[in-house]
Formats: C-alpha cells, structure tokens, sequence
C-alpha cells in the first residue's frame, strides 16, 4: 500500500507512521517554537529568477511573521509587491502545522485571491521533508485537512463565507478592496461569532483603499483604541528600491498611485469635493455612546444652554438608501458634530419618533428636513403629531431661491427642498467649512462617505458603491448657515433672548395664578432638564 495521498511523491498519506531519528524530534521541536527559523529553513518559494529556493526573509519580513505570531489580533498595512502574500502563507503554513484541530480561514476580496494564497501555503507544503509533514487527509483548490485535525479553508470575504466552522485563525487578505457593504455586514454577522473565543487569531492585511473599515481599524490601533497590534510596510522597507526607482515608478503611474500603492497611505477617491491634504488630516473620533442597535451614535451630551441643530435625510423605507440625520452644536465656530444617525432598515413611520427623542433631548434642536422624497411626511408627523415647534420651515423667493423663515407666502413649506442650487451652495459653504476647520466631523462613517463624494458633471454625488447620505445632511447644514435666519440664531443676544421668551411661556403656563416661592430655583430647574439625569429617567422605550 503507498504511502503517498492520490500517489502525489510530495504528499504523506494521513496516518502513515514515521520513525524519527533524534535529529528529526529537536528539528520538529525547534521549528515549532521559532516561526522565523522554519520559515528560512523549511519554507520553499518559486522564485522569478532562481525558481524553486529557500525563502530568504527580508528583515521586515521577518518581523510580520513575529508579529502575526505573538499577537491574537494585527492588521497590516502594505505597500505593493512587498511580499507579503508569500510571507503570510509560510506563517499560515506553520501554524496549521504545529496546531493541532486547528482551522484557518483565508479569505480575501475576491475567490480567486484566496485560492492563490492557498496554493502558495500548498507549495510551502509539498516541498517539506516528509518528517514535518502532517498526513494529508483532503487537498483541493478551496481546502486542506491535516491528520493533526487541522484545516485551512479558501473563500471570498462575505457574512456566509465561513457560516458553520469554528475559525482559530482568521487571515483577510486586501480587504480593503472588499466593497464596503460586505465589509460591513462581515462585521456585524459574522466577526463577533469569530472572536468569541479567547484564543482566536485574526490577521487583517491589505494596501490602501480610501477610508474604509481597514482604514478605521488601522487608525484605531496606532491611536491604541483597539487590542490590533499594527505593522506597516512601504516601499523603503523592500531592499533594492531607492529614489530612482521611485522616479520610474511615478513615471509610470501617478503621484497619487504611487503614494496609495506603495507609500501605503490612506486617500480618498479622485476629484472628491475635499481636497487630498484635508482628507488625510481628517480624524474621527471614539462614541461616547451608541443607541437604537448601533445606528446612533453619540460624541458630546447636550449642554445647558447649548444650541443645536439637526438635519434630516429619509429614505423610501427597507433595503433602500439610509436615513439618516446629523446633529450639530452651533453655539460657537468651530461648529461641532455631537450626533449622527444612519439606519438604511427603519420603517418611515418609526423615523419620526427616533428623530423626536434626540432632537428634544438636544436642547429641542432646530431641525431641517430635505423633503425630496418623503421627507415632507416626515416634518408634517413631527410637526402635527409631536407638536414639534423647531421645526425649520422655508419659502421661496424668486432668484433667492428658498429661504429659512417661510412667513405666510402661499409658497411656505415644512423643511428644504434640495434644488440644484441649494446643493451648489451648499457643497461650495461645506467645502469651506471643512476646510477652514470651521466644523469638527468626528464621526467615522461622515469622515468615510466625504472620501468617496466625488465632482460628476456639475455637481457631487457618492462614487460608485458608495453612499453619500450623512454628507449631504451636512451639505444641508452648509447652505443653512448662509440664511439669515441662522445668523440670528447663532447671535448670542438673540439667543439669550430667545432662552428668556421661553422661560416666560413655560413659567405663564406652569404658574396662571402667581408664584409661590417654596425655596427651590425655578431658572435652575428649567436650565437642568436636559442634563444628564433627565435623559437617564427617560422611559427606555422612548431613550436613544
């Protein structure tokens, strides 16, 4: 009976037994607690001009093997051409040896990726001594099962790409590249049930890609909000590569290429409304909270006397584009997002009353609604059904176009229309804003969308198999902060003004007949019932 699976000469049949000489035992031993010396001793590679030899790592290469190796949990961010396909092979290759009931997961941004890494860890296999092989059981395009129990998989990044096995070792290869609607639904359906496990391995390497998911989990573990060890390689860290080599490669490419592909640095899609510079210095920031599933988050608590206003995007309902709303802190420039809520499954009619919680919570924040769509249904419910005061009404006016204030012209509406020229001001006020740091983003997914809100013809709209939902609230906000109406409101005597008209109603509704001092302060008690234990009695129904 052969000892070869299938009668391959370079695979042991499973179960075979093997006499190892002392030798053999302190090579397997050595192998199993040095990944480096393994790989340099062991690991074969095909090379362009010498073909099959031993990997000789470069130094970088050396130190991502005992990265990957001495953390649960790395990310790395790579430049092109670098090597790291065969260097993550080797490390997979290793541990699949030396791991017993161990399985591996490599998935990558497309199937055919996967199923190459595969095949390099398959080389890496076959060219072993038959002493540190494990008995092949299955050998095919997409898996591998060892005598050890275990097990390396090859598939596409997706929510049911790895549905049913209990992952060890997690490998993304360019997820970057994964779209980023599958980036996000691998996350939320999937990831959780991978990490749950204390010993589980997740290796999450890829180039560039604008700023995705990658880019929020990279940006996260140099900042130390994360458990991601990080590890970065460039076009410097490749011997053999030197200015001149940068030149031809420029030369042949583009500056932006170059520094996207090989100086691995994070940029945004071309002719986005933002220019590169400001993009890349753009950070976002850690939630203090996040309501309703995740889909609110939350940067700053109300403050007492605080002016907020809110703008409101809606969609058609389940499965279409988001809605989505954005909270800003107008008492003072920089002007300052504190809230942000994007929900692409809620029911128009539920909308409503998630909008109202928050917005009355926000000092009763002035709210802007685009009634596009069926965003007019949306300020009419809150409107007449919450009774909502702030809502923000326009009218048109000629060449003025629509105007905040509305008055009692036959053409008053309920929220903002967005015209062409609303948008046109408004992305040429955003722009500025932003630019001038005269607003602080703070928010991931905000920070995420302006990188891919790209010029088409005449105006800006999301790049494809993108979204573009929170930036255009604060498209919105922008052509807000142009109108008269939101001068006054930002106007400290104004609003000082507006805060004692208030006091005045609520103390002539509360108090018809007189005041009666009982020793309590009734100024302190209006200020106070937005504070923080106002939104901790909340019914928990009706909380964010």
């Amino acid at each position: 009976m052969s000892d070869l699976y299938l009668n391959n000469p370079l695979l042991k049949k499973a179960y075979v037994p093997i006499e190892y000489t002392q030798e053999q035992i302190e090579e397997v031993i050595k192998c199993s607690k040095d990944i480096n010396y393994f790989i340099k001793t062991y690991t074969k590679i095909i090379s362009l001009d010498k073909g099959l030899i031993n990997f000789e790592m470069y130094p970088f290469q050396e130190d991502m093997s005992r990265t990957i190796a001495d953390n649960r949990f790395t990310v790395i961010k790579t430049c092109r051409q670098a090597g790291k396909t065969t260097t993550s092979a080797a490390v997979i290759l290793w541990h699949a040896i030396f791991n017993d009931s161990y399985t591996i997961a490599i998935l990558a941004n497309k199937l055919s990726t996967a199923r190459e890494i595969l095949s390099r860890v398959q080389r890496g296999y076959e060219n072993l001594p038959k002493w540190l092989q494990q008995g092949v059981i299955t050998w095919n395009k997409t898996n591998i099962e060892l005598e050890n129990g275990s097990q390396i998989i090859a598939a596409s990044t997706a929510s049911s790409a790895i549905r049913g096995f209990s992952i060890n070792f997690l490998y993304l290869d360019e997820f970057a590249f994964v779209p980023r609607n599958i980036q996000d639904d691998f996350f939320t359906s999937v990831y959780p049930t991978i990490i749950s496990g204390t010993n589980t391995k997740v290796v999450i390497t890829s180039t560039p890609n604008g700023f995705d998911l990658f880019y929020k989990i990279w940006i996260n573990s140099v900042e130390g909000r994360n458990e991601y060890a990080n590890f970065s390689v460039s076009w410097w860290d490749v011997p053999g590569r030197d200015d001149e080599w940068r030149e031809k490669t420029i030369a042949n490419t583009s500056e932006d290429q170059f520094r996207q592909e090989f100086e691995a640095e994070f940029l945004g899609s071309a002719n986005t409304l933002i220019s590169p510079n400001v993009l890349r210095s753009l950070t976002f920031t850690t939630p203090i909270s996040s309501h309703y599933e995740g889909s609110l988050t939350v940067y700053k608590e109300p403050e007492k006397g605080g002016v907020y206003f809110c703008v409101v995007d809606t969609s058609r309902g389940v499965g279409m584009d988001a809605s989505a709303f954005v909270v800003i802190d107008v008492s003072s420039v920089p002007y300052e997002v504190v809230a942000c809520y994007k929900n692409n499954i809620i029911d128009p009619l539920v909308y409503p009353d998630v909008i109202h919680n928050v917005v009355k919570n926000y000092n009763e924040a002035y709210t802007l609604v685009e009634i596009n769509d069926n965003g007019q249904q949306i300020a009419d419910i809150l409107h007449h059904d919450y009774e909502y005061e702030h809502i923000i009404f326009t009218s048109v006016k000629g060449r003025a176009g629509q105007v905040i204030g509305g008055g009692f012209s036959s053409s008053v509406q309920r929220g903002v229309r967005t015209t062409k020229q609303v948008k046109r001001i408004g992305c040429s006020n955003a722009k500025t804003m932003i630019e001038k740091e005269k607003i602080k983003l703070h928010d991931f997914n905000l920070i995420n969308e302006l990188s891919t809100f790209i010029q088409k013809g005449t105006s800006y709209e999301a790049d494809i198999g993108s979204h573009d939902d929170l930036i255009m609230c604060v498209v919105l906000f922008a052509w807000a902060t142009n109108q008269p109406f939101f001068k006054d409101l930002t106007d400290t005597d104004f609003r000082k003004k507006l805060m004692e008209d208030r006091e005045r109603l609520i103390s002539d509704d509360v108090l018809p007949f007189g005041f009666i001092d009982d020793g309590s302060d009734f100024e302190e008690t209006i200020n106070n019932q937005n504070s923080t234990d106002f939104w901790n009695d909340m019914d928990t129904s009706n909380k964010w």
